[in-house]
């Protein structure tokens, strides 16, 4: 089959904006739970302490409201996250049906921690949308496990769903891609059927590793068979090992799919020492993803995601930050209110070298060249780069038809989750 011609890339200035809310970092999971939003604190203040605010400009979201989640999400479960707090929890007589539980417990101020970083998101799209930014960063978003009507992994509200949904208002294509260790299964869920979406997730895959979802057959399903992209990695996989399947995959992508939009999930769990990942990524390997992506100048939101060793992932997202800004910022930290944190090294990017590995790299190379054949042949007996008359909201995605086939899918996928625990 003839190729198509690459995509062309260029590395010019981008103009980004940047959402951030004091108020984001302040909820509190509860004790032991490996989930802190107060990584968004030190992430912010770092950010800023770098002076990276004065290129780029700063918005703080309006914050989603009911009828913005009720654009994907049940109104059940909408109403639930409304009006649920840790005082009257036991009023809820059917709270099993919701997920809720020690992944995802409800907390005091549940629905405002909701309601902020889902806006970020939203409005992120809504920039990118109008044309006003080539890049928006949420940095507070990238919740990938939440479905249509329950929480899952940390997360209870998909902001990312819904800022794809707002994309496709304006966007005839738009790609999903996740460097999260674990598996985005819930924009994967949310898109299976369409090919207005193409979702496209890196994750530890095999064991009891949560979701148990994400293996490279899952590609979709009706309209959007072939549109799902999953690459299922093993443990203690590096940045050489890493690199060598995501810029050939992405490549891929942007050759065949041709998006005219980007949504990058950028989930830090999956750097070396994550406190729940098993990957050995570095902060300039994870970023070097983010580099590769944004070098397509496609207009991009860029989110974060899991991450669960708090100084790490504040350091990663800084400095992706300043990478979307095309900035160079010194190694050596600048004092800011969270400097202890960082102690003994006081670096950005740390030298590990000499340290042992805690998971060994069991990726070989004939594992991933083998599954790098697979995925790019799925590329490539793809309908080229589908286009769709543009409607004010697409009906595509907000009213799915469920079909036999896509339960069936859906069935195996619960059965998976079913099998696996985050914590």
């Amino acid at each position: 089959m003839a190729e198509f011609p690459t995509v062309l890339r260029n590395t010019s200035k981008t103009k980004v904006c940047y959402f951030m809310d004091n108020d984001v970092g302040n909820y509190y999971y509860g004790p032991y739970h490996p989930m802190k939003p107060h990584r968004l604190c030190l992430t912010n203040n770092l950010v800023l302490n770098y002076g990276l605010h004065k290129k780029m400009d700063l918005y703080k979201a309006r914050r989603a409201d009911s009828e913005d989640l009720l654009k994907f999400h049940s109104d059940d479960y909408v109403q639930f996250l409304e009006r649920v707090t840790p005082q009257n929890i036991n009023e809820w007589k059917d709270i099993k049906k919701f997920h809720i539980g020690e992944d995802c417990p409800v907390f005091p101020g549940l629905w405002d921690y909701c309601q902020i970083y889902t806006g970020g998101s939203i409005e992120s799209a809504h920039k990118l949308n109008h044309k006003m930014y080539d890049v928006a960063i949420n940095w507070s978003g990238g919740l990938h496990h939440a479905r249509k009507d329950e929480a899952s992994g940390f997360c209870y509200v998909n902001d990312i769903v819904l800022g794809i949904l707002e994309l496709l208002k304006y966007y005839p294509r738009v790609l999903y891609i996740d460097i999260d260790v674990h598996h985005g299964d819930g924009v994967q869920e949310a898109f299976y059927m369409t090919d207005r979406v193409m979702t496209a997730s890196f994750h530890k895959f095999g064991g009891d590793f949560f979701p148990g979802t994400g293996d490279w057959d899952e590609i979709g399903v009706s309209n959007g068979k072939h549109y799902s992209v999953n690459v299922p990695l093993h443990d203690g996989i590096d940045d050489r090992a890493y690199l060598s399947i995501f810029k050939p995959v992405i490549q891929g992508i942007m050759d065949y799919y041709r998006p005219e939009a980007i949504v990058l999930q950028c989930g830090a769990d999956s750097l070396r020492f994550d406190r729940l990942g098993c990957f050995n990524l570095t902060i300039n390997g994870h970023a070097e993803c983010v580099r590769f992506v944004k070098s397509f100048n496609v207009p991009t939101m860029v989110l974060g995601g899991g991450g669960y060793t708090v100084r790490n992932v504040a350091r990663c997202w800084t400095y992706e930050t300043s990478v979307l800004l095309d900035t160079e910022v010194s190694n050596e930290l600048p004092y800011n209110d969270y400097i202890q944190f960082y102690s003994p090294d006081f670096q950005l990017i740390p030298d590990y070298t000499g340290l042992p590995y805690k998971y060994d790299n069991m990726n070989t190379k004939q594992y991933l060249d083998s599954l790098k054949v697979k995925l790019l042949e799925n590329l490539r007996i793809l309908q080229w780069a589908p286009s769709v008359q543009i409607q004010e909201v697409p009906p595509d995605i907000m009213n799915i038809d469920i079909d036999k086939e896509y339960e069936d899918s859906k069935e195996n996928m619960d059965n998976r989750k079913k099998k696996h625990s985050i914590m």
